[in-house]
């Protein structure tokens, strides 16, 4: 990220960033790698995108990271 840091103009940031996180146990899955592989990598990129948005002053950050159909997954 520190690549382009410099590239990003604080005046044109949004107040408030949302991510649906999903897909990682297929991500996974295409590595030839267990589920859990994913949900490891998604607890690295939640870290990332945490510091990110607090290193640029995003007021509302939203991570929407459990739905109910999560209930019947493996």
């Amino acid at each position: 990220m520190s690549a382009f840091k410099d590239k990003i103009s604080p005046d044109n940031l949004p107040v408030h960033i949302a991510i649906i996180m999903d897909g990682n146990g297929r991500w996974a899955k295409t590595k030839g790698k267990p589920r859990v592989f994913g949900n490891k990598n998604g607890v690295t990129s939640v870290w990332e995108v945490t510091v990110a948005a607090a290193e640029f002053s995003i007021k509302y950050l939203t991570l929407y990271a459990f739905s109910t159909e999560n209930w019947y997954r493996p």
